[in-house]
């Protein structure tokens, strides 16, 4: 897969485009090894991920997709597989999804790379060092919260980062962050919301004795907890478990929640489509 890439794009919905798209690969005698396409009747927006190759270069396709994103108005983009995107994830005082990202990304598990950290507690700086990534310590109060989120958007352009990853970072980020990143900040929390607000909310499932707990991974926008949906997951629990057993089990599936949605995002199979998304997986 060396020299395979990946097309993505998205624009009005209209006849004739996976004509147009695909006839420009077999002009350039390129294969096609995977696709995907969908029609939003709602949106009337049409999207696709196209999986071609191989070829070393693909400045040659440039002028042909340019001419038909002029004549339909479709955005697109054009990646190598092997291309492995940059990615800053901030945490707080809990590492589960940090340390599970990590893991993933060092045994290719996830093609992404991690040039750096950033907590507003010093709790995880050695578990950074170990896997040899950039640790920034930044603490965050309401008087230096503005002082705070200007050095984390240097250290985006410092490190060009494409996508923030917020581990379980338990601070909201201002709307001047969230503007800056837009579509480029993924959150992890659980499933409860609207019920179960605020500290401990396995602990306070536990008290109501819910049956099933979960965890949801979106997008990040100005409206907390709100953004469009990248993928949730669901595990049955039952009036044995311990309040403890509630935590771990939320915290498994919480790690395996976002990694999915890392991963996809990393393979340009995610695309925003209003306040959803369309997943490609």
């Amino acid at each position: 897969m060396a020299n395979d890439h990946i097309l993505t794009l998205s624009c009005p919905d209209k006849p004739g485009i996976v004509h147009a798209v695909t006839g420009i690969f077999a002009k350039n005698k390129l294969n096609i090894l995977d696709l995907q396409q969908f029609s939003d009747r709602a949106s009337e927006k049409f999207f696709m991920r196209v999986h071609f190759g191989p070829v070393q270069d693909t400045e040659f396709l440039k002028p042909s997709f340019n001419e038909l994103a002029d004549d339909i108005n479709m955005d697109y983009d054009v990646r190598a597989v092997s291309q492995k995107p940059k990615v800053l994830i901030m945490v707080s005082k809990i590492g589960h999804c940090l340390n599970d990202l990590l893991f993933r990304q060092k045994t290719g598990q996830l093609a992404i790379d991690v040039p750096v950290i950033v907590s507003n507690h010093p709790d995880f700086q050695s578990l950074a060092q170990s896997y040899n990534i950039a640790f920034h310590h930044l603490p965050v109060n309401k008087d230096t919260k503005a002082e705070q989120e200007g050095r984390i958007l240097e250290l985006i352009k410092e490190h060009n980062i494409e996508l923030v990853v917020l581990a379980r970072y338990m601070q909201v980020l201002s709307p001047t962050l969230c503007a800056a990143m837009s579509g480029k900040i993924i959150n992890i929390h659980h499933s409860f919301l609207p019920s179960f607000k605020g500290a401990k909310p396995y602990h306070q499932a536990f008290d109501r004795g819910v049956k099933i707990i979960g965890a949801t991974a979106h997008f990040v926008t100005a409206d907390l907890d709100e953004g469009p949906i990248i993928e949730q997951r669901v595990a049955r629990v039952d009036h044995s478990m311990t309040a403890k057993e509630l935590v771990d089990e939320g915290s498994n599936v919480e790690s395996q929640v976002l990694a999915a949605a890392v991963k996809w995002w990393s393979e340009q199979r995610v695309f925003l489509n209003g306040h959803k998304t369309v997943v490609f997986n």
